[in-house]
């Protein structure tokens, strides 16, 4: 047996085969893919379908939930239409991009989410996105 060689008296490579390895974390990719846009939080809102494109976010994002109802969540915590301003003002007291995005719905009257986008203006807000969900192509 020459030195230097890759195979041992009994035969045995001694490399890892990694080919094992990389089909499970292939595997695991795929699962999680599938899972996380099951994994949303948030108020349950039935939201108006529409055309429009997703706008791509890069810090965490605060919504505003309107339910039918017509209570008021700032992601999942409820509050009062009287404290909303203040606790997003409070909120985006020290971050740089002011964005948030407004999910209410479809049975809420138009009143109340006008009233709701003008206590989020009111915070100081700059962009007030609007969520929705795909609707059918025609």
């Amino acid at each position: 047996m020459e030195i230097g060689s890759r195979e041992t008296r009994n035969g045995a490579m001694s490399q890892i085969n990694v080919t094992p390895f990389v089909d499970v974390m292939l595997v695991l990719l795929i699962i999680f893919m599938v899972a996380a846009p099951m994994m949303q939080q948030g108020v349950q809102v039935n939201l108006p379908k529409t055309q429009a494109k997703s706008l791509a976010t890069d810090q965490e994002t605060v919504v505003v939930s309107v339910d039918r109802s017509g209570r008021v969540f700032i992601n999942s915590a409820e509050t009062s239409h009287s404290d909303l301003t203040g606790k997003l003002a409070a909120i985006f007291e020290s971050r740089a991009k002011k964005e948030v995005f407004l999910k209410a719905d479809t049975d809420v009257p138009y009143g109340e989410v006008v009233k709701t986008m003008a206590e989020i203006k009111g915070a100081g807000i700059e962009r007030l996105g609007m969520m929705t969900e795909p609707g059918r192509e025609k």
